[in-house]
C-alpha cells in the first residue's frame, strides 16, 4: 500500500526549539542531525504527539490536534532509540501474520525468532525487531531515532538496505534522526541539524 501524504511541521515549539518548520514528502527520508540535547528526541517526540508542544504537525490533510493520540501514533509511527516490550515473548508484539519471513530473513532472523522470550534478545536484536514491528504495521509516516544505534557496521549497511528499500516501496516520509556522516549520505534525501534551538540546513559536500 502507498502512502501519497506529505508531513509537514508549521511554527513547532518545544523547549529551546523555536518556530521548526518542516515538510517532508512521500518517500523522502529527512536525517536530522545534532549534538547531544540539542533536542533531537523531544522533536520526535513532539512530531508524535507525545511532548506537549505549540505549533501544528499536519499528514497530508489532517493536523495532529484534530485525532486523538493513539490515532495519530497508528500513522506517524515513532520508533525510539529504547524500544518499549510489554509481552514475554517476541511474537506476541506483532498482530496475526505480521511479521513476514522474508523480512525476518532480511534483517538476520529466522522464523524461530517468533517464539523468543524477550528477555533473551540482545539490544541490537530489539532494536531489528522494533523497527520491524513498527514497519508490519503499515503506518503512514516514520519517526526514527537512531535506528541502527545498536548495531554493528555489516547489520547497520543490511538494515539501512531493508529499510530504505521498504520507505521508498510505501512512500512513506520519513524523520531519521542520525549521528554517523557515512549513514546520512548512504541513506539521506535531505539533511538538516539542530544547533542552538534551530533548524540548519547541510550542504551535501558537508555530510561527509
Amino acid at each position: 500500500m502507498l502512502a501519497n501524504d506529505s508531513l509537514r511541521l508549521e511554527g513547532l515549539v518545544i523547549g529551546e526549539l523555536s518556530g521548526v518548520d518542516l515538510t517532508i514528502a512521500p518517500g523522502e527520508i529527512l536525517c536530522l542531525a545534532g549534538a547531544s540535547g540539542s533536542g533531537k528526541s523531544r522533536l520526535l517526540r513532539a512530531v508524535a504527539d507525545l511532548e506537549p508542544h505549540d505549533g501544528e504537525v499536519w499528514l497530508g490533510e489532517t493536523a495532529q490536534s484534530s485525532v486523538s493520540g493513539h490515532t495519530w501514533r497508528a500513522r506517524v509511527m515513532l520508533v525510539p532509540a529504547e524500544s518499549q516490550w510489554w509481552a514475554d515473548t517476541v511474537g506476541e508484539h506483532f498482530l496475526e501474520d505480521q511479521a513476514d519471513a522474508g523480512d525476518l530473513e532480511a534483517l538476520g532472523f529466522a522464523p524461530e525468532v517468533l517464539g523468543w522470550e524477550v528477555n533473551r534478545l540482545s539490544s541490537g536484536e530489539k532494536q531489528r525487531l522494533a523497527l520491524l514491528r513498527a514497519v508490519s504495521r503499515e503506518p503512514a509516516a516514520l519517526l526514527l531515532d537512531e535506528p541502527t544505534a545498536n548495531l554493528d557496521e555489516a547489520t547497520t549497511r543490511r538494515v539501512e538496505a531493508w529499510l530504505t528499500t521498504r520507505i521508498r516501496e510505501r512512500g512513506w516520509p520519513v524523520l531519521w534522526v542520525a549521528h554517523d556522516p557515512g549513514q546520512i549520505a548512504r541513506v539521506a534525501t535531505r539533511h538538516r541539524r539542530l544547533f542552538d534551538g534551530r533548524l540548519q540546513v547541510v550542504e551535501e559536500g558537508a555530510w561527509t
